[in-house]
């Protein structure tokens, strides 16, 4: 960066036409600042990735120069012709405003001359030695050493340097402090309230879902790439899409308008960045030509973008945004990653509301903590419920919150702050209790009374006048990665309790495996996998040349919910014996009745065909651990 520091008598300018697209919407005056420092600034492309510190260094230029000249009036006017290698206008703007309030904030008088105009101007300087100084300024190795792959928002420590209080809340609106609970009928909440008060994230051995992933051949750690990515095998890929199709489906037949944005935006955008540091999460940081980007770490930065672009009135309201984002990033630490639980990567479905008071937002809150109530039933977990809220906005509404308590019927966890350290003034969520007594968000609704106002966000209210909203962001299931975690620590627990553990059958990746007693059957199978297979069922033919015991291991070993034996004895009968994992015994059915159970389970749920070779002999082996 280049400045021209000139003392004067006065400077005099005014504004007469835009010089560039991108020039600030001002209105059109002739200004007058006597006995001041005229700074004439150019920032450069090579400031452009060091834009934070080359701003602070060019105020500290300042200020020496106004101590040596004895005036605290500084303008600042931005002077292209400084250089012949100029930044990017979004980035030289940026530098002025973070020159103009810094200045500001250190008692100095500040005007900042239009940036992107051409202007008229006249300036007497005063002609001593100090009246006119020139200065570069630029970033050094140690400077450019503190700016980290990692960007860690002020969010993050305002949460630290808050207060917070827990309670349990009881469905009669009983508000009780944690450590006076009595949580003897109900152990997972204590553990939950237990694990949010500590906050021990970090975990030293990796939790049970993380064998069983690999061990059933859904899905892997990825040694080609950074910890906490991973790869989808071809069963783990289906439980994936179908949970993805239900909650999108449920989002949008609530009304919800789908769209899809990109997955990294700039952190010179002055509303994005604004936002990230009010948003509690570590992010991953790329650089493009010279330009620094962040990597998404939900759609909120797509969809407010769209909203403070479209044409909203009362009349639309509640307007419903949905993205299912792939891609999805939070740089974790390394120490908390843990396997599916809390890892890098993840695709989260993500709805943002745009209400127009705070009624219509506590409306729209409480419909979409029904819905995802009803989107995390269809995957048959048990989940524990926790309302977070600014002290006073809790008091002012409490009967609100008993009311949703209450709706459940059973206590949840109430987690009161004194100071707001994010964007919303309260949210809820639905957590899964793991095998190691550690907890993870799924559902969330959060009321946001912050990114109106810093997006520009309005609509048309019945005077025709523009009007800030009130914003909620949803996500019905949470990251989906984190559904598959639950539904298989579930599973495992399901397993030391001496149950066969199972998935839910719409998710099962095979749904019936037959068992030809040998290969003279094999054909008779594929008549009735095609019959099967018509209905929208998954099934496949073990037609190995193994023992009928080894078969029903393998099948057992992979959770298949109907194992059918198909010999002499079962084509003569048209009846088959099938081995039922969830009744854990062997029940007769008819071809019509098994097809009438399965659908009863699987009714309205989404379907996918096999994502594998209807033969089991023509399957690949994809995990190490088969």
């Amino acid at each position: 960066m280049r400045i021209l520091t000139v003392h004067s008598d006065f400077i005099e300018f005014e504004p007469k036409r835009k010089a560039i697209k991108a020039a600030e919407e001002i209105e059109k005056k002739l200004s007058r600042v006597e006995e001041c420092i005229v700074v004439l600034s150019s920032v450069e492309s090579g400031d452009e990735d060091h834009f934070d510190e080359i701003s602070k260094k060019a105020v500290t230029e300042v200020e020496s120069v106004s101590e040596q000249v004895k005036t605290k009036n500084i303008v600042l006017y931005p002077w292209v012709h400084l250089s012949d290698k100029p930044s990017r206008p979004d980035v030289a703007l940026r530098v002025l405003k973070n020159m103009e309030a810094d200045l500001k904030k250190k008692g100095y008088t500040v005007t900042r001359a239009p940036f992107g105009w051409y202007k008229a101007f006249d300036i007497k300087c005063k002609g001593h030695p100090l009246s006119e100084l020139s200065r570069t300024i630029t970033v050094g190795e140690k400077d450019a050493e503190k700016k980290d792959e990692v960007a860690e928002s002020q969010s993050l420590q305002a949460e630290q340097a808050a207060k917070h209080e827990f309670f349990i809340m009881d469905p009669d609106g009983t508000l009780t402090p944690v450590k006076d609970y009595n949580f003897s009928k109900y152990k997972n909440l204590g553990k939950f309230a237990k694990y949010e008060i500590q906050k021990q994230r970090k975990s030293d051995i990796p939790p049970p879902h993380a064998e069983l992933m690999r061990k059933l051949s859904l899905v892997d750690y990825e040694p080609g790439s950074d910890a906490g990515n991973f790869r989808w095998y071809p069963k783990g890929w289906m439980m994936k899409y179908l949970i993805e199709e239900l909650v999108k489906d449920m989002t949008i037949a609530y009304g919800a308008m789908p769209i899809e944005s990109p997955i990294m935006y700039s952190y010179t955008h002055p509303a994005i960045e604004k936002y990230m540091h009010r948003f509690p999460a570590r992010q991953y940081v790329l650089k493009s030509g010279t330009d620094n980007y962040f990597l998404r770490f939900a759609a909120c930065f797509g969809q407010f973008l769209i909203s403070a672009d479209a044409h909203i009135t009362y009349h639309n309201l509640p307007v419903k945004l949905f993205e299912m984002t792939h891609y999805s990033f939070r740089r974790e630490q390394r120490g908390e990653l843990a396997a599916l639980r809390r890892l890098r990567t993840f695709t989260m479905p993500d709805m943002h509301t745009i209400a127009g008071d705070l009624k219509s937002a506590k409306k729209c809150f409480v419909e979409q903590y029904r819905l995802s109530a009803e989107n995390l039933d269809a995957f048959e977990l048990d989940y524990e419920s926790a309302f977070r809220a600014q002290k006073d906005f809790f008091e002012e509404n409490k009967d609100w919150y008993i009311e949703m308590v209450k709706e459940r019927k059973r206590p949840a966890l109430i987690e009161l702050f004194d100071k707001r350290f994010a964007y919303f003034i309260t949210k809820f969520e639905y957590n899964f209790v793991d095998n190691q007594d550690k907890a993870a968000a799924l559902s969330t609704v959060q009321i946001d009374v912050e990114n109106a106002e810093r997006f520009d966000i309005s609509f048309v209210d019945k005077n025709n006048e523009k009007q800030r909203p009130y914003l909620l962001h949803t996500s019905i299931s949470g990251a989906i990665e984190r559904v598959v975690y639950a539904i298989l620590e579930k599973a495992y627990t399901e397993q030391i309790q001496g149950k066969k553990p199972m998935f839910p059958v719409w998710l099962s990746p095979v749904q019936v495996r037959l068992l030809p007693v040998n290969e003279d059957f094999v054909s008779h199978c594929k008549k009735l996998a095609d019959k099967l297979t018509k209905q929208k069922i998954r099934v496949d033919i073990d037609d190995r040349s193994e023992r009928i015991g080894k078969k029903i291991r393998k099948a057992e070993q992979e959770w298949i919910p109907y194992v059918i034996v198909i010999g002499e004895k079962e084509l003569a009968s048209n009846k088959f014996n099938v081995r039922v994992r969830k009744d854990q015994e062997e029940k007769p059915f008819t071809e019509k009745a098994l097809i009438k159970r399965i659908n009863d389970e699987t009714k309205d749920l989404p379907f996918v065909p096999l994502t594998l070779p209807m033969l089991v002999s023509l399957q690949p082996l994809f995990s190490q651990m088969n």
